[in-house]
């Protein structure tokens, strides 16, 4: 936790730790079927002064590495070095003091650098993955409290490998599908296709119908442990559609129509550009939802059984034939002949 000479520290540093703290553990516990242990470290119980100003250092939205980041981060292990071993640890979380820079509701400050080999050294080793965490995000109550700490979780899955799902236009493309696209408003979770990247899905649980003709298949809820969670329907080497049952449980706290979700995938399209993109079943119904700060469009976007979608062009079709005594939804998936290296 770490404060600035024109922007002291708001109350004690402890306070800062736990609006993140046990909650970040316990949503990666949730989201991982406890697959990813997330330790944090014993924190330094006081705030720590950083040698420049927070104006200093030139910190503003979309601010590169270099200079002020560098800065930063230089300034913050000459001042941490003595009370902390550095390679004790797999990512740094710098949690600022909530008045330096803008509120959140103005811009969004936070930031990660990750497998950064450039980064500035402490005890021998580079500072390659950090994420940076401002002001406070609220669920538009006017408490951070019960959902405000997930921006730790999104900014920490950028050292994790996955890409932002918002783009310029906001969340129009995922919505409240995913956490790497809106972080704020009420709990929700990791798409499948993101859970299986982190290993937090076995292969058995994911199923390719990469052929044509018809297969049928039994999807459980993302959000219960076990069970096939996962169908893929790939386009080409690159793209896809991933197909995953989505209800109101463990992190989808926000889900108020549940069903089978249907977004393509574009591994071709850079983080923030728009590389997953949420099929609407129920286009410009302006949604289910009524969750603060949430994308409402798209919160009625599952199939419900007796629904179809349809992609002509590709010669796909995924229907939701019915459901089981468990919970399950059943999927049919039927696709025309492949031809190879197709691209839209």
């Amino acid at each position: 936790m770490v404060d600035f000479s024109d922007a002291p520290g708001e109350g004690e540093a402890l306070d800062r730790f736990r609006e993140f703290f046990p909650q970040t553990r316990q949503w990666f516990r949730t989201s991982s079927y406890g697959r990813l242990d997330y330790r944090p470290a014993a924190p330094i119980r006081e705030w720590l002064r950083m040698p420049k100003s927070f104006r200093a250092y030139g910190i503003e939205r979309g601010a590169p590495f270099d200079p002020g980041y560098r800065a930063l981060i230089q300034d913050l292990v000459e001042v941490a070095d003595p009370k902390v071993d550095f390679r004790a640890y797999d990512l740094l979380n710098v949690l600022v003091t909530p008045n330096a820079g803008p509120s959140a509701l103005d811009t969004v400050l936070s930031v990660t650098f990750a497998g950064n080999p450039e980064a500035p050294t402490a005890d021998g080793i580079p500072v390659a993955n950090a994420s940076f965490i401002y002001s406070r995000q609220d669920d538009g109550s006017g408490s951070y409290d019960r959902t405000g700490y997930r921006v730790l979780p999104h900014e920490n899955g950028h050292v994790f490998g996955l890409p932002d799902l918002y783009t310029a236009e906001g969340g129009g493309a995922v919505g409240h599908w995913d956490i790497m696209s809106e972080d704020w408003g009420a709990n929700n979770d990791l798409l499948g296709w993101h859970k299986w990247k982190l290993g937090w899905l076995d292969a058995a649980q994911v199923h390719c119908a990469a052929n044509s003709g018809t297969t049928e298949y039994t999807l459980t809820p993302l959000a219960r442990r076990g069970g096939s969670k996962l169908v893929v329907v790939p386009l080409d080497s690159g793209t896809g559609y991933a197909v995953e049952l989505r209800t109101r449980a463990g992190n989808d706290e926000a889900v108020c129509r549940p069903g089978v979700l249907v977004y393509e995938i574009d591994t071709a399209v850079d983080t923030g550009m728009g590389p997953v993109t949420v099929h609407d079943s129920r286009r410009d119904s302006g949604g289910c939802t009524r969750a603060p700060n949430v994308h409402a469009e798209l919160s009625d976007a599952p199939l419900a059984p007796g629904e179809t979608f349809r992609d002509p062009r590709r010669g796909v079709v995924i229907s939701v034939v019915g459901t089981d005594r468990a919970g399950g939804y059943r999927v049919r998936v039927t696709r025309g002949s492949i031809t190879a290296g197709s691209r839209r």
